[in-house]
């Protein structure tokens, strides 16, 4: 019985096509939050920026009927309620951990109460087969043929680490997330740099919102429920991955892997416990890896000039 169910689990290719579809989502916020980490930021408000990718595209789509254009509108739309989180905590210095609480909880209850009035139904997305390459056996057509919108992850990727290891720009926001008096004393502008970070991140998330809900076999609309604390999820992957990008996409490969495991339902367990079986996953890996791997050494404290 136990093999045939370890058989069922590593020869799965409905299982591993799940895993490559929630870890794509992940990574979509776990790489901006990557990038604003390393400037100092932690923001719990990762959440809020997905919800509002996620609606804003499928009403977007569904006005124009133009995938491009509505996922254009989902970065926009991270971009917008991340662009308040970074005024409120880098320009007003109100607590960043309070300003994300809110967030989340406004913007949640903001589409609920919009998708009332104009409810979004989106076009259900069709497989895009790399040829040759999505006839590799299990794993094949999990990694090569994904809807289309799936694959701006690899792009994003590249991108993020070019920002941050191969421009100025990069450098500062590494600058101001290990010694940001160190920083400001050299002429770097702290929180500005820090407020771009936060609105890279906001941006990555409304991408990832809008694919989750454009580029997502089996979904057809908006719903509250789809975005479902992968904002939480993706921070736990960037701590997992020790604050590195390479780790942050495993981390997102881990829990995506959990989450496709409870959709699954391979193994008759408490319903209860399988609901819960990713975040557990989540909670126990940040105990463990929070305190074992180098995080910036500013991250999550507010620069004051003149403080040390």
């Amino acid at each position: 019985m136990l093999a045939n169910t370890l058989s069922d689990i590593l020869s799965s290719a409905a299982l591993y096509g799940s895993t490559v579809r929630f870890a794509v989502i992940l990574a979509f916020a776990a790489v901006g939050e990557w990038v604003a980490e390393r400037a100092g930021t932690l923001n719990i408000s990762l959440e809020s920026f997905m919800i509002g990718g996620a609606y804003s595209s499928a009403v977007a789509v569904g006005a124009w009927h133009n995938v491009p254009a509505a996922l254009a509108v989902g970065v926009l739309a991270g971009a917008a309620v991340s662009s308040a989180q970074a005024w409120l905590s880098h320009r007003l210095t109100i607590d960043q951990f309070v300003v994300g609480l809110t967030l989340n909880i406004f913007v949640l209850g903001l589409a609920l109460f919009l998708d009332h009035r104009w409810k979004a139904v989106t076009p259900v997305p069709k497989a895009w087969r790399i040829p040759l390459l999505h006839r590799i056996p299990v794993v094949g057509q999990a990694l090569f043929g994904q809807p289309w919108p799936m694959l701006l992850i690899v792009p994003l990727v590249v991108l993020a680490w070019w920002l941050v290891f191969r421009t100025r720009w990069g450098l500062e926001v590494r600058s101001v997330g290990d010694n940001p008096q160190a920083a400001d004393v050299s002429g770097i502008h702290v929180n500005r740099r820090r407020r771009q970070a936060i609105l890279f991140a906001g941006a990555c998330c409304g991408l990832g919102g809008g694919v989750l809900v454009l580029g997502q076999i089996g979904i057809n609309g908006y719903e509250p429920g789809h975005v479902g604390l992968k904002g939480i999820i993706a921070i736990a992957a960037v701590i997992f991955g020790g604050w590195t990008l390479r780790g942050t996409v495993a981390g997102c490969l881990l829990f995506g892997y959990f989450f496709a495991f409870q959709q699954a339902k391979l193994v008759d367990i408490n319903p209860q416990l399988n609901a819960s079986l990713p975040y557990l996953v989540a909670l126990g890996i940040t105990a463990i890896f929070a305190r074992r791997t180098r995080q910036p050494r500013a991250l999550a404290q507010p620069f004051l000039r003149g403080l040390t």
